[in-house]
């Protein structure tokens, strides 16, 4: 090949090998500044044959491709999840106050049930913590006992309604037609009419007074919306492959629902779950103010906001501190169920 006086380039296999090079094809940018001299006219096609540079070998392909390490959707997840730091915040807050409403009651020597009539509306100090109410009982216990009972409601009046919930959105949308219909024409009439006036009337035929029985009247309400938005998401799946693949193999209606769509679509339902929580809580707190929750002496949060409603003008702390960890609760649950709803959508993940 003859020699273009305007270059200072090795252009042959041997050179190529002389410097450690392997070589795939040429360009002008493939050279660093100042390793070769040539202009802009030196350069033309047909100036150099196949057989004057060596291919890369197949394991050199990769040597400046950048891999990331292998992940799982679960760690994912999680570490879009940290980088929400509100919602890593009021995670741990919520830890804190479900591990205080187990101990804190033992941390002190007094019940939340007896009275010190020595010791009526006493202020917040270093032998009641967080003062007395009215009958001399001691708030610390009764604030925790009762945060106990509030919490423990919102907990299974979420998760008894949307398992549910789950299932009958799950058969409505798997089977469609008739049956999707029947289904969704009853639910559209019973949401009609708002909850609370459900939960009264519950409350008042089954009776107040006891964790039962508001659980079951918040279940026989709660459970139609869980059961609309799972009903979306198996329309959703089960068109996928993974569904029409299984349905292939032989897999029953039933296997599919719970095997397949059902947890397919759990990411969604958690953050409803957990932005339900708040809500349960608003509505325990409601019906024990008007006398419809929990019975005295026995305190939730929302009986404690009772009790302290003639006491606000002169003793402002009873009905302050019970009402802050009402407010504190729901918006932690509200932060954290967004913190998963961006972790868990792959369109907002960081």
């Amino acid at each position: 090949m003859a020699e273009n006086p305007g270059k200072k380039i090795k252009n042959t296999s041997e050179a190529s090998k002389e410097e450690g090079l392997e070589v795939k094809g040429i360009k002008k940018d493939d050279f660093a500044k100042g390793d070769y001299d040539f202009g802009e006219s030196d350069f033309k096609e047909g100036d150099f044959d196949e057989g004057d540079f060596d291919l890369l070998s197949s394991d050199s392909s990769g040597q400046e491709t950048m891999v990331r390490k292998p992940s799982s959707y679960f760690k994912d997840v999680m570490r879009s999840f940290r980088k929400n730091k509100l919602a890593v915040v009021s995670l741990v807050i919520l830890c804190l106050l479900i591990i205080m409403v187990i101990i804190a009651p033992m941390m002190t020597k007094y019940d939340y049930f007896s009275n010190d009539y020595n010791a009526i509306n006493n202020t917040p100090n270093a032998k009641h913590w967080f003062g007395t109410d009215k009958l001399g009982r001691d708030l610390w216990t009764r604030v925790w006992v009762g945060g106990r009972v509030s919490l423990l409601i919102a907990i299974l009046a979420t998760i008894i309604p949307y398992a549910i919930g789950m299932t009958v959105g799950g058969i409505s949308g798997y089977f469609g037609g008739k049956v999707d219909m029947v289904i969704m024409r009853a639910i559209d009439v019973l949401m009609g009419i708002p909850d609370l006036i459900y939960m009264i009337l519950l409350m008042m035929i089954l009776g107040s007074g006891n964790i039962l029985t508001l659980v079951i009247a918040m279940t026989i309400t709660g459970w139609m919306s869980a059961a609309r938005t799972t009903r979306g998401l198996v329309l959703q799946f089960k068109s996928r492959d993974f569904v029409v693949a299984s349905e292939t193999l032989g897999a029953s209606p039933l296997r599919q629902i719970f095997k397949h769509l059902i947890p397919n679509s759990l990411g969604i339902l958690i953050v409803g779950m957990t932005m339900t929580i708040p809500s349960v809580i608003f509505y325990e707190a409601f019906l024990s103010f008007i006398g419809l929750g929990i019975t005295p002496p026995n305190p939730s949060w929302g009986q404690l906001i009772k009790n302290a409603v003639d006491q606000f003008r002169y003793n402002p702390y009873q009905f302050l501190i019970p009402c802050s960890f009402v407010s504190l609760t729901m918006l932690c649950f509200n932060f954290v169920g967004d913190g998963l709803r961006d972790a868990l959508d792959p369109k907002l993940r960081v």
